[in-house]
């Protein structure tokens, strides 16, 4: 499931500074419960940067299952109850939600003017966007992107490896583990305290996961139905995602041959 929510960069309570610290034990406990003695299965190649690839084999199955019975057949249900005018409006609100996440990680990654364009992106949103219920930014010329601090970690050169596939959460590494801890303590509404802080920001979380698996159920089903290895191949899309965000979508000439 971490698949789909690397299309979104994000839980809280009320007492935010207690929280945080519990929240990034619990990320790096779930971490260390997943990276438990293993190794390849029999007859496959170990993928170096993969070395507990048997456990995470079996979490990957857990979280298919849980995809198969409860996640798909909610996303089916609301495209199919929701109109498109309401799921885009869920949309658009979300994703302005995640943009102070997202300014706050441009300025550590040393990004001023992709800062300043968040920045007036959320402004204008929050604003003629009715709270972020509607995008004119987009409309007036002022692209999305998302940054979250795993993101920024490797933009300063910490690794990716080793894999990890959590238990719900889906693909990681002890990098993105982190970032999502540093997202927390970035996230302004982490902070703020108000009635019923829990539901509302388990609610967000749930909503974000739900709209991107909606949005994605026959592209996930085709590369799915069209994989050999399914966990490979999602293993695969996600060190290239992640590799990509971290670059800015700019080519990689680390690797380059010499002539």
């Amino acid at each position: 499931m971490r698949l789909i929510q690397t299309a979104w960069r994000g839980h809280k309570a009320p007492r935010a500074g207690g929280f945080i610290v519990k929240k990034i034990v619990l990320w790096l406990a779930l971490s260390v419960c997943v990276a438990g003695c293993a190794s390849a299965p029999t007859g496959q190649v170990a993928d170096p940067g993969d070395p507990y690839e048997a456990t995470n084999r079996k979490v990957f199955a857990f979280d298919q299952m849980l995809d198969r019975t409860f996640l798909l057949p909610t996303a089916k249900n609301y495209n199919r109850f929701v109109p498109e005018f309401g799921r885009d409006r869920i949309h658009d609100l979300l994703v302005n939600l995640d943009l102070p996440v997202t300014f706050a990680n441009d300025l550590l990654q040393g990004e001023p003017t992709r800062a300043s364009q968040t920045l007036l992106r959320f402004t204008v949103n929050a604003s003629v966007g009715l709270g972020g219920l509607f995008d004119p930014a987009t409309h007036y010329g002022m692209p999305y992107h998302a940054e979250d601090f795993g993101q920024t970690l490797g933009v300063w050169g910490v690794g990716g490896n080793p894999y990890l596939m959590l238990p719900v959460l889906g693909p990681s590494s002890p990098r993105d583990v982190i970032g999502r801890g540093g997202d927390i303590a970035l996230d302004p509404l982490t902070w703020v305290r108000f009635k019923q802080h829990i539901w509302w920001m388990g609610g967000e979380q749930y909503m974000k996961v739900l709209d991107v698996r909606a949005r994605n159920i026959d592209t996930l089903e085709g590369l799915e139905r069209d994989s050999v290895d399914f966990y490979a191949t999602t293993r695969s899309a996600y060190r290239q995602y992640r590799e990509n965000e971290i670059r800015n979508g700019k080519s990689d000439t680390q690797d380059l041959p010499e002539f």
